[in-house]
């Protein structure tokens, strides 16, 4: 702390020092000229994820982590969440990451977890593909931030999302991805190697543990008692990852106040559970409200997935649990803490294999890798039942220079089973001190059939192969596709060697009711090891109607020669509606009835629930009904535009839009139209990039007309597609010319639950008309992807309270009514548009997406600029400069004055500044501030109706006294900011000028300090 406690006192002296990245530190016993982080930047468990509130799971654990045994956490926050709805106000896009940002830092302050580290990535929209998450995220300079942010905290411990598939959005899986590939890259010195030299140069780092997609299923253990996974044994055969939990039941520092709702023992501690609890609500923008419980003891559990250091077993070899596994510490062995096994805090002990995927009965190679100061000693392997293994090896005296690698060979058993993973652990003993250490391996069939992946499936298992071979171990992309009903499909199936003897045999096909095939077993001929080759089915659907359930199952079962077997895998394949749209004999005149002749096509049924279905009580109140008797549509096209026609069954109006909320339609009763010009988003890796979906309100907030639809009419918006944004009214971006829109629904007039909200009629209807040429692409007529979907939303007041709130509580139903569905263009239904040829002209691919909302430039966030000067991390991962220096700021009677130089051009940002930076209250409450300080002030209610939220816009709930932006130059000399007497006084007691300078080459600078009057 010893530099840190400089800084203060020179800052004291109201002298401004920059404190961007300092030379690299010593440390004793480290090389010369190797950087070693103090202890201001360092990091001792990292967690990484997409968006603020995504990260909540580590809020108790890194409390009681932090109070107990000094373990500081921090977070890499990739976006600030900036692209989503705003249930709390009318911030959008950089202004709405400003407050996400801050609702982040409240979420996390208390638990020590002060460091969070934006990346400033775009927040673009809900999806589930990582290759378009890279594809807006410049997926190589992202990586380049995440390493810069490792190589300079050095965390040991690293947590997060998976990687795979199962984290849904595709900004999860892409953060997922980026611990695997920060780890690696952090550790390669051929990985961005101008961050290695210079006059700020770096070091490689490893990471030491993983946490990132790992299981935590299992038995024992308590919710009831410190060291909680005490007794824990991960499910065997199924669960191959150790665990590590942390109980969440201690007491923390914080205390119950007085008049507190939950009735709770004045002065009496919160336990670190209920401080997580209120922390994760702490997101109003995202529809959260403010906690109002009792939070029970709780055991939060990390499976961990890659290790570098010796580490305890959940297990010992007799198959009793280890109990220094269940301490709340053994996360922290062999990273931050040495492990109890004895050997040296610092030890790298880890195990690598010739290959992941084998073939029971071949041999491979496994590989123990030592680094540290260790004596001479002995290595084995532990191998399952029926397993062979070569025998133990004496290892010599063990380098902190260089790696020792010690190799075994492994024999699976004969009969060992396919299609599942298996451990092997590694034993280094030297006299009485040991490291224990374990990875696994999976047991594929020797001719392995699956169904050709495509799309974002075939990217994920070719992001496994090249980039993080090591994630294999988290399962390979699952077999789905979808076809709409009636239609036929072309199968192939992929077959692989993967034994050392040449293979022949058959591919089969079990086929659901209503299917049939050109054949349900083909051969494939002799093949030798390591090649593959495919065989193709035509399968046909012969539903003459979409089925209740929209999801079957085929499984495919492939035979092999030596020695004789079979293998096998289920395709999942998604049957959606398929409509025939027809042109209209009448124009459609949209007036929002259906006129004889404008609609002449079939009933679209938009009775099913794809989500919220426990908000629904049944037609009347959302619409739903298995017999075609709720919610409908009818589509035509006429003059090179499509028609609409919905139907909407609905028993309450919800919260009504002003025409600065109408965007995140997901907020209030709403339809949303959804077209894939080309019917191919999903298979050339855009999703609904690719596409055009509408999302339109039948009633607003709008006595005034502003919209210019009428008084309290309809509103509409483009949202997660080709160009979202706002498309109607004054804050239009011009993003779909031609759409008009008519509704029968009419405004109850009030957002109070005191006037009766019932809609006339029980629902209301809209129409609507889309120009083709809004869309991104031309209209491939025989393949139109088509889906539309109802979102319900009732009674969103809180309890105890009569006001309608802007928050998400829908349900959501749809003609094609799958699971976010909303994302994914390959399950939408299909449309063939009957006689319609698109201009010639129309181009056939679609441009380029636009999100319309920027993201938040953390130069412009004074809290991002604050964390940089105070722990040397420069500012969102970027290059960091000491080009600008301060000397000298003076509070004036009516300016702030700063004498400055610097050695070339750039841009400088100040903010003078008011009160606590790290977390700015989120709720409001009718506890005393005195009886409840900060930073736990806020997050406690005293009274049912607490939990409204305070002004935030446009001064950060008035911590912002003055803001400026200054050009500098080589010949500036002084920056002054006018004051005015109120704002200087507001900055006597406490102000301080926070400021960040960003130069030509976007390097960054963050400088902070007190103000004295």
């Amino acid at each position: 702390m010893k530099r840190y406690r400089t800084m203060v006192a020179l800052l004291a002296a109201a002298v401004l020092i920059p404190l961007g990245i300092t030379a690299p530190a010593q440390a004793g016993g480290s090389p010369p000229g190797r950087y070693v982080a103090d202890r201001d930047t360092k990091i001792d468990v990292m967690g990484e994820w997409a968006h603020p509130d995504d990260d909540t799971s580590i809020i108790g654990p890194c409390g009681v982590w932090n109070q107990r045994y000094g373990t500081k956490c921090g977070i890499i926050m990739v976006t600030r969440g900036e692209g989503g709805g705003n249930s709390a106000g009318n911030e959008l896009g950089p202004d709405l990451g400003l407050r996400r940002e801050n609702e982040d830092r409240v979420a996390h302050y208390r638990s020590g977890t002060v460091d969070i580290f934006n990346l400033d990535r775009v927040d673009f929209f809900y999806n589930q593909s990582a290759p378009l998450t890279q594809y807006f995220w410049d997926e190589e300079e992202t990586l380049r931030r995440v390493t810069r942010v490792i190589r300079t905290t050095q965390p040991e411990i690293y947590v997060g999302f998976t990687p795979t598939l199962q984290a849904g959005h595709g900004n999860h899986q892409q953060a997922g991805r980026l611990i695997w590939e920060g780890v690696l890259a952090a550790a390669d010195p051929t990985k961005f190697p101008e961050q290695l030299s210079g006059k700020n140069a770096l070091s490689t780092w490893q990471v030491k543990k993983v946490f990132s997609g790992g299981s935590t299923a299992g038995t024992g253990g308590t919710t009831a008692a410190a060291n909680c996974t005490t007794g824990f044994v991960p499910n065997p055969g199924t669960n191959l990852d150790t665990v590590a939990g942390v109980w969440t039941g201690y007491d923390s520092p914080y205390k119950w106040p007085a008049g507190n709702l939950q009735g709770k023992p004045v002065g009496s501690a919160k336990i670190w559970q209920q401080v997580a609890d209120e922390g994760r609500a702490a997101y109003p923008t995202q529809s959260r409200v403010m906690y109002k419980g009792d939070s029970a003891p709780a055991c939060s559990r990390f499976g961990m997935t890659q290790s570098f250091v010796p580490f305890q077993p959940n297990t010992l070899p007799d198959g009793t649990a280890n109990p220094k596994a269940g301490l709340d510490d053994a996360i922290l062995f062999g990273a931050t803490k040495a492990d109890p096994g004895g050997l040296p805090e610092g030890t790298l002990e880890y195990l690598t294999f010739s290959r992941f995927l084998n073939v029971a009965g071949e041999p491979f190679q496994a590989t123990l890798h030592l680094k540290g100061s260790l004596p001479a000693g002995q290595a084995a392997l532990t191998v399952p039942p029926g397993w062979t293994v070569s025998a133990p090896q004496q290892v010599g005296k063990v380098s902190d220079q260089k790696e020792t690698t010690v190799t075994f060979t492994v024999t699976p058993s004969s009969t060992a089973a396919v299609n599942q993973n298996f451990k092997i652990s590694a034993l280094f003993t030297s006299g009485a001190k040991s490291g224990y250490t374990d990875n696994v391996v999976r047991i594929v069939s020797p001719t392995e059939g699956r169904f050709q992946r495509w799309g974002n499936w075939q990217e994920y298992d070719q992001w496994l192969a090249d980039t993080a071979p090591q994630a294999t171990r988290l399962g390979r992309s699952g077999a789905i596709q979808s076809l709409a009903v009636g239609k036929t499909l072309t199968l192939p199936v992929v077959v692989h060697n993967w034994s050392s003897q040449p293979q022949s045999g058959t591919v089969g096909l079990t086929l659901p009711a209503n299917f049939t095939a050109d054949a349900v077993s083909k051969p494939y001929p002799g093949l030798a090891p390591g090649a593959e080759t495919t065989v193709t089915f035509q399968v046909t659907n012969t539903d003459t109607a979409l089925p209740a359930t929209q999801n079957v199952s085929i499984p495919i079962t492939t035979t092999y020669s030596a020695p004789a077997g079979s293998g096998s895998e289920t395709l999942t394949l998604s049957l959606v509606p398929s409509t025939t749209i027809a042109k209209a004999t009448a124009t459609p005149v949209v007036d929002g009835t259906a006129s004889p002749g404008e609609y002449a096509g079939p009933t679209l049924d938009l009775g099913r629930v794809w989500q919220g279905a426990a908000g629904c009580t049944g037609v009347d109140d959302c619409g739903v009904s298995a017999t075609g008797d709720g919610s409908t549509a009818k589509v035509s096209w006429s003059d090179d535009a499509l028609y609409f026609f919905v139907h909407v069954r609905d028993d309450y109006q919800s919260y009504a839009v002003t025409p600065e909320e109408c965007v995140g339609h997901w907020q209030a009763d709403s339809v949303e139209i959804l077209l894939d010009p080309r019917g191919n988003a999903s298979e050339v890796l855009k999703d609904t990039a690719n596409t055009f979906k509408l999302g339109i309100f039948p009633f607003t907030n709008d006595p005034a007309n502003r919209n210019g639809n009428g008084a309290n009419g309809p509103c509409w918006s483009r949202d997660a597609d080709n160009h979202q944004g706002y498309s109607t009214g004054p804050l239009s971006i011009g993003n779909a010319p031609g759409v008009q829109v008519a509704t029968n629904a009419s405004w109850v007039g009030s957002n109070e639950t005191t006037t009766p909200h019932a809609y006339t009629g029980g629902g209301y209807d809209l129409e609507v008309k889309i120009p083709l040429a809004n869309l991104p692409a031309a209209v491939d007529p025989a393949r139109l992807g088509l889906n539309i979907t109802p979102y319900d939303n009732d009674d969103t007041s809180a309890a105890g309270t009569t006001t309608l709130r802007h928050i998400d509580m829908s349900t959501r139903l749809g003609w094609s009514a799958l699971g976010s569905v909303q994302s994914d263009p390959y399950r939408w239904g299909k449309a063939s548009l009957t006689g319609y040829t698109p201009p010639a002209d129309r181009p056939t691919t679609p441009a380029p997406p636009n999100v319309s909302n920027p993201n938040l430039n953390g130069a412009l966030s004074p809290q991002t600029i604050a964390q940089s000067a105070r722990n040397d991390v420069p500012i969102s991962g970027r290059v960091p400069t000491t080009q600008l220096k301060v000397r000298d700021v003076e509070l004036n009677r009516s300016s702030i004055d700063l004498d400055i130089s610097s050695a070339g051009a750039g841009t400088a940002r100040l903010f003078a500044w008011t009160g606590l930076i790290g977390a700015i209250p989120v709720y409001t409450t009718s506890c005393s501030p005195e009886a409840d300080p900060a930073p736990d002030y806020g997050l406690t209610p005293c009274a049912v109706t607490d939990g409204g939220y305070p002004a935030w816009s446009p001064d950060m709930s008035g911590h912002v006294v003055k803001q400026a932006t200054a050009q500098v130059t080589e010949d500036t000399r002084r920056l002054s900011i006018p004051l005015t007497a109120a704002q200087r006084a507001r900055l006597v007691a406490d102000g301080r000028l926070l400021i960040s300078f960003e130069n030509s080459q976007d390097q960054v600078q963050a400088f902070d300090v007190r103000l004295k009057g």
